[in-house]
C-alpha cells in the first residue's frame, strides 16, 4: 500500500508576473535599467486624436481664426450711462429696478457683458430710452 496517497512530489517553481508597458516605461524602471546597462530606446507617438468638433487636434492647433464673443459696443455703453446718470440712478439701483446683480450693470458700462436682448429691454423700459445691441446699425 502506497502512503504517499496521489501527492506530486514535482517541484514548482513560482515567478513574479512580467511587468506591464505602464510598469516598464515607469520613471524608476527607466532608471534601473539605465543602470543594469539595458538600451533604452525612446520614441515619441503622435496620435491623430479627433476632438469633439470632429477635427483633428494638430489642425486645431494650426487654425488661426480669431474666435470670441460679441461685446458691448462702445455706443452703447455711452447711452447706458448717460440715462442712468440723468435718472441719478447708481448702478446697484439700476440692477434692483431690473431685478439683475450690480455686477451685470458694471460690465455693461465697461463694455465686459456679452450683450443679452433680454437685459437690454430691461433697461430701455427702466431709463426710457432705446437701446439696441448695435445702436450704429453695425
Amino acid at each position: 500500500m502506497n502512503m504517499n496517497g496521489g501527492q506530486d512530489w514535482d517541484t514548482v517553481v513560482i515567478r513574479k508576473k512580467k511587468p506591464t508597458t505602464s510598469q516598464l516605461k515607469d520613471e524608476s524602471a527607466v532608471n534601473a535599467a539605465r543602470r543594469a546597462g539595458v538600451g533604452i530606446e525612446t520614441v515619441k507617438k503622435v496620435a491623430h486624436t479627433q476632438t469633439a468638433s470632429g477635427k483633428a487636434a494638430h489642425k486645431l492647433d494650426a487654425e488661426t481664426e480669431d474666435f470670441h464673443h460679441e461685446r458691448v459696443s462702445t455706443e452703447l455703453k455711452k447711452q447706458i450711462t448717460q440715462a442712468r446718470t440723468e435718472k441719478k440712478l447708481t448702478q446697484a439701483q439700476l440692477g434692483q429696478l431690473i431685478n439683475e446683480k450690480p455686477q451685470i450693470i458694471q460690465d455693461y458700462e465697461s463694455g465686459k457683458a456679452i450683450p443679452n436682448p433680454q437685459v437690454l429691454s430691461k433697461l430701455s423700459r427702466v431709463l426710457g430710452v432705446t437701446l439696441r445691441k448695435n445702436p450704429a446699425g453695425k
